[in-house]
């Protein structure tokens, strides 16, 4: 089918481009007797609903002289909020520090290097208060550098405005001044606050309903009024250990408390079911809004959103190996080496006999791993790791090393391990500092390494 809609005229700057998002009725995915809508905000130039607020805060800091030509934007950040004042920052010729937990994807971070932020990364195990607390530090960081401001989105009052301004506006526009529902999270408060007041103002019937990772406080304050210690949570970008100033939770009519299992799972089934990929807070949020739909006795207008692009969770959401070192994915349990290699899915990366060293070695890269098993069809005959990259190098050179084979350099003399046996087992594999080679049978299963048993042990603490 062919889209006739006439074509926006080109624009002058990506800042031109940020909001007035499309907007996708979810019809794959059974929402009981309501309609649900997603507001698509992985389609702004930076791939979040985050650029919002990043151009409203800094234009907010120009006008009242708070950032001026050569100074520096600092903030603590999730990372999409990072992204986007990078990016208002590279256009505006401003220059971009950020504090980050070390929970986040790998992919943002390396995101926010390359747009030419400083990005410093430190804990994400520590509240409020504690001097490596994310927020702590840039605050820190402002105080001790010339020109610096610091954003602070979690209590920076143009943040609930980008959404008071556009984001509600636009709802109300493209669901023809009728809703019923808006489903949002809450890492700042801002999506919560500009959205609940504009439509407190504008459709009182409409409910502001908070989708809240477990492990978070809001939804208990929801339901109980009691602030809580915090627990944790793999989802990145909401929830919250403390009540940001921004959030004005007396907005909220309905809250869920949703699992990472949960959003994960949700998370996938939207790229499935109805081919968006989006990040983990989304998967919290459509997973709510399924709950809030589902549950109703009338049909509603919901909607809710795609907080930000899933090309940023390639390495977590949307990897099977990540989700099984998290607990997050159903596999049986055998009590032996089973346990910990049924997680690769017999997704192993391999190299054969034949292959050159210098395809052994851009798989290594690929992959991030340091060590790859040499299979001949199908049979394990060695295993090649960097100490005999390394050593052919030293004995034939860089370059003639490269264009040996595998055979002539792998590790041939293999000590294997069944998949039968015990977890100890392990213990004297890596007292010789070698990776498990697991077989069932002739068969080869996988390998483990060090990090593998400790993710295994991180989710089976008693087997410690």
């Amino acid at each position: 089918m062919t889209n006739t809609a006439p074509l926006p005229k080109p624009s002058g700057s990506t800042l031109d481009m940020i909001g007035r998002t499309p907007m996708l009725e979810i019809t794959h995915i059974d929402t009981g007797k309501c309609r649900l809508f997603i507001k698509l905000e992985n389609q702004n130039p930076g791939g979040s609903i985050k650029d919002r607020i990043a151009l409203t805060m800094v234009e907010a800091a120009e006008k009242e002289g708070y950032l001026k030509p050569g100074g520096t934007i600092i903030e603590a950040t999730a990372g999409n909020t990072g992204l986007a004042l990078a990016q208002v920052g590279i256009l505006k010729g401003y220059k971009t520090l950020l504090v980050v937990p070390d929970k986040m994807a790998r992919e943002k971070v390396q995101h926010l290097r390359a747009l030419g932020a400083d990005v410093r990364v430190t804990r994400s195990d520590v509240g409020k208060g504690h001097p490596e607390y994310y927020q702590d530090l840039a605050e820190r960081l402002s105080q001790s550098i010339p020109g610096g401001f610091y954003v602070n989105q979690f209590a920076n009052k143009a943040n609930p405005l980008a959404h008071y301004q556009n984001t509600a506006p636009e709802i109300w526009e493209q669901l023809d001044h009728d809703v019923d529902a808006v489903v949002v999270g809450v890492g700042s408060g801002g999506t919560l606050t500009g959205n609940g007041r504009f439509f407190a103002e504008h459709s009182p019937k409409t409910q502001m309903v908070l989708a809240d990772p477990v492990g978070s406080i809001l939804c208990h304050y929801h339901e109980t009024g009691e602030l809580i210690e915090a627990g944790s949570w793999t989802v990145e970008g909401i929830g919250e250990d403390f009540m940001p100033d921004n959030c004005d939770m007396s907005l909220v009519k309905k809250a869920y408390s949703i699992s990472d299992r949960e959003a994960m799972e949700t998370a996938s089934l939207l790229l499935r079911k109805e081919g968006i990929l989006a990040g983990s807070s989304s998967g919290v949020l459509l997973a709510a809004a399924l709950r809030y739909c589902r549950e109703q006795t009338e049909p509603k207008r919901v909607v809710t959103f795609a907080c930000d692009t899933g090309a940023k969770y390639l390495s977590k959401v949307y990897n099977e190996s990540w989700l099984a070192d998290q607990g997050l994915a159903d596999k049986p349990i055998f009590g032996d080496l089973r346990d910990l290699v049924a997680r690769k899915g017999g997704d192993v990366v391999t190299v054969s006999p034949d292959e050159t060293l210098q395809t052994a070695y851009n798989r290594m890269r690929q992959a991030d791993v340091s060590q790859l098993p040499v299979l001949q069809e199908g049979r394990l005959v060695g295993i090649l790791d960097e100490h005999d990259l390394l050593a052919a190098m030293d004995r034939d050179g860089q370059e003639a090393a490269m264009k040996l084979a595998v055979k002539a350099a792998m590790t041939s003399r293999l000590k294997t391990l069944q998949a039968s046996e015990p977890i100890d087992a392990l213990t004297p594999v890596f007292d010789r500092d070698e990776v498990a080679l697991v077989m069932d049978g002739d068969q080869f299963v996988g390998l483990i390494t060090r990090v593998d048993l400790i993710n295994w042990l991180r989710q089976h603490p008693r087997a410690a």
